[in-house]
C-alpha cells in the first residue's frame, strides 16, 4: 500500500463557482408560521445563505486542516484519504477516528492536539465516499467493507493494535472493528449506539422510549431516504449547495456555529460526494445495521441534544460495556460541541485499558 502526503487546495474557480450559484437562489415556497412544522424553514436558510455569501471563509478552514499531516492511499480498490497525527509521547496509544454523515474530518479538528498530547497516535480518515475519500466507483461498501479498509490502514501504518472512536457513522465502523477485529482492537469508544429492540423485546427505560418515538416521528426522514433511494434525492442535492445547506440542515439543526456547518456542506459540495455519502444508508440497511462486539472494551460517551441510545439494548449486543458517561451539554458533534469532555472521556476509558 502506498502512502502520499498531500493537502487540500480547492481551486479558486470551484469556490467562485459556490458564489454565482448562491447570488441566484430559486428559494423555495413556504406556508406562513410554520417554523420547523413541515420541516427545514426558508428563514433559516435564508440567513444561512446570506452568511455563506458575505462572511464565510472557506480558505481559513482549508488552512486549519492542513495544518496537520493529510495522506491519500489506495485500499480495496477505493481512495481514502486520512490524517496521521502522532504524538511525542513514546507509550502513545494508536486511535483511529472516524466520523459520520454529514460530517467530515472537519469535526475532529479541536480534539486532535490535545488527544497527541495526551498520548494517542491519532489516524483520522475520510470515509470511503465521504468528500477527500470520495466518491466511490462500485457497490458493497458497507460497515464491514469499511472497518475491514480501516484495519488494513492501521496494520499498514504500523498498529498491529490500536483502539477505535468514533461518532454518527464513526460509531457503527467502530464496532464492526471490533467485531470482525477482536484481538486487534484494544477498545471502542462511541458517542452513539443505534440498537433498536426486537419485535416483541421489552425494556424499562421510559424516557428512551419517548426519545425513540419522536426521532422515528420527526427526525428521521433522511435516513429513511437515503436508505431507500439516494440518487434520487442527490439529483437536486448535487446542483445547488442550498439544496444541499437545506437537507443537512435536518442533522446541523440547532447548536452548532455556522462556519462550522458551512464547512462540512462545502467539503461535500466541492468533492462532489453527496451522492456516493449517502449510498452507506443504502448499503448499511441491507447488509444489516445491528452490529455485536462481544467482550471487546466498550465506552459510550451521551451527550446531552443527541440520539440517546438505550443502555439495556446496548448491554445486550456488547458484552464489553465498561463505561458510560452522560453529560448535560453537548450534541451530536461532540467533538466540536465539548471537545474538552470528549477528550477527557476518550483518555479515561483508553487510559483504564
Amino acid at each position: 500500500m502506498s502512502v502520499v502526503a498531500e493537502q487540500v487546495a480547492v481551486p479558486q474557480e470551484s469556490l467562485d463557482e459556490v458564489q454565482e450559484r448562491l447570488a441566484r437562489v430559486r428559494w423555495a415556497d413556504e406556508l406562513p408560521d410554520t417554523d420547523w412544522e413541515y420541516g427545514v424553514p426558508v428563514g433559516l436558510v435564508r440567513e444561512q445563505v446570506a452568511y455563506w455569501r458575505e462572511q464565510y471563509d472557506w480558505r481559513r478552514w482549508e488552512s486549519r486542516l492542513n495544518a496537520f499531516p493529510q495522506y491519500g492511499t489506495e485500499i480495496d480498490g477505493q481512495r481514502v484519504h486520512f490524517l496521521h497525527v502522532r504524538s511525542r509521547r513514546p507509550d502513545a496509544t494508536p486511535l483511529v477516528l472516524t466520523h459520520g454523515w454529514p460530517g467530515s474530518v472537519f469535526e475532529f479538528l479541536d480534539v486532535i492536539e490535545p488527544l497527541t498530547e495526551l498520548g494517542f497516535h491519532l489516524v483520522v480518515p475520510s470515509l470511503p465516499g465521504f468528500t477527500f475519500s470520495g466518491p466511490t466507483r462500485e457497490r458493497g461498501w458497507d460497515l464491514d467493507r469499511i472497518a475491514r479498509a480501516w484495519h488494513t490502514l492501521m496494520q499498514c501504518l504500523g498498529y498491529e493494535r490500536f483502539g477505535a472512536a468514533g461518532n454518527d457513522w464513526g460509531s457503527s465502523v467502530t464496532l464492526a472493528l471490533g467485531r470482525r477485529f477482536p484481538a486487534d482492537v484494544i477498545g471502542m469508544h462511541v458517542t452513539q449506539v443505534f440498537a433498536e429492540p426486537e419485535p416483541g423485546e421489552q425494556f424499562d427505560d421510559p424516557a428512551g422510549i419517548a426519545d425513540r418515538e419522536w426521532y422515528h416521528q420527526n427526525m428521521s426522514a433522511y435516513d429513511v431516504l437515503q436508505s431507500q433511494q439516494p440518487q434520487s434525492v442527490a439529483h437536486a442535492l448535487a446542483d445547488s449547495p442550498v439544496g444541499l445547506l437545506g437537507w443537512m440542515n435536518i442533522v446541523f439543526r440547532g447548536g452548532l456555529d455556522l462556519d462550522f456547518v458551512l464547512t462540512n456542506v462545502m467539503a461535500y459540495w466541492l468533492t462532489g460526494t453527496v451522492a456516493s455519502s449517502m449510498r452507506l444508508y443504502y448499503e448499511a440497511s441491507r447488509t444489516g445495521r445491528r452490529l455485536r462486539t462481544g467482550d471487546v472494551p466498550l465506552a459510550v460517551a451521551q451527550f446531552a441534544d443527541d440520539y440517546r441510545s438505550i443502555r439495556s439494548l446496548v448491554e445486550r449486543d456488547h458484552q464489553g460495556l465498561t463505561r458510560w458517561t452522560e453529560f448535560a451539554h453537548g450534541n451530536h458533534f461532540a467533538a466540536h460541541s465539548a471537545p474538552d469532555d470528549l477528550v477527557a472521556d476518550v483518555t479515561a476509558f483508553f487510559g483504564g485499558l
